[in-house]
């Protein structure tokens, strides 16, 4: 954890500007806007890219890619830069919070993990890239994009650690038990031999 400098009454406010910023569905809106209909009624209805890029639009997939993990890199890196590294984390908190449960779609949202990325990139960039190439190492091996999500989120906050981020190690264990939590069905079917691999659906 980091040294508390900011007042409570600021960072509760950091917190709610990152989980507004945090819970804009760009998903849903990117569907939307590039006629893909209604995400949620689409594959496993899940609002992140995983699932916009079960559709074949690739372009949708990687524009959600990168707007769900801006969210979350845009909230920390400006707390960081006005205020400090207490901020930032909690941003970075209050946004994923956002992603995971946004006010705009009833609480119901995502599994956090393109959001998870971005606030890891502005927190700390080496510890981003070990996550990314983790996942893309597992997602390689095996095709399952939620196998590879918990193997490289479970290894962060140790990977916090290794690269001399151990003030993130704390923050990287509650997002990573988080995204378990979002995850548990796809546990419960892994565990049952029923989890699909990811395939994209032909345009």
């Amino acid at each position: 954890m980091p040294e508390l400098l900011t007042p409570f009454w600021l960072l509760g406010l950091v917190g709610l500007a990152a989980y507004m910023l945090g819970s804009v569905p760009f998903g849903v809106v990117v569907a939307r806007v590039m006629g893909l209909g209604d995400l949620r009624a689409i594959g496993s209805g899940n609002i992140g890219a995983t699932n916009v890029m079960r559709t074949g639009n690739k372009l949708a997939g990687a524009l959600t890619l990168a707007l769900d993990a801006g969210k979350g890199a845009v909230a920390a890196l400006i707390a960081w830069v006005a205020i400090g590294e207490d901020a930032a984390q909690a941003a970075a908190l209050a946004a994923f919070l956002g992603h995971l449960y946004p006010v705009y779609l009833g609480f119901k949202g995502g599994k956090g993990v393109a959001t998870f990325i971005g606030t890891a990139f502005a927190l700390a960039w080496p510890v981003a890239l070990a996550i990314c190439a983790i996942w893309a190492v597992v997602f390689k091996l095996s095709r399952y994009s939620s196998l590879s999500a918990l193997i490289a989120s479970a290894l962060s906050p140790a990977l916090a650690l290794a690269f001399g981020h151990g003030s993130m190690a704390a923050l990287f264990a509650a997002l990573t038990l988080m995204i378990f939590y979002k995850h548990s069905g796809n546990i419960r079917r892994f565990l049952a031999g029923t989890e699909p691999k990811f395939e994209r659906k032909r345009p």
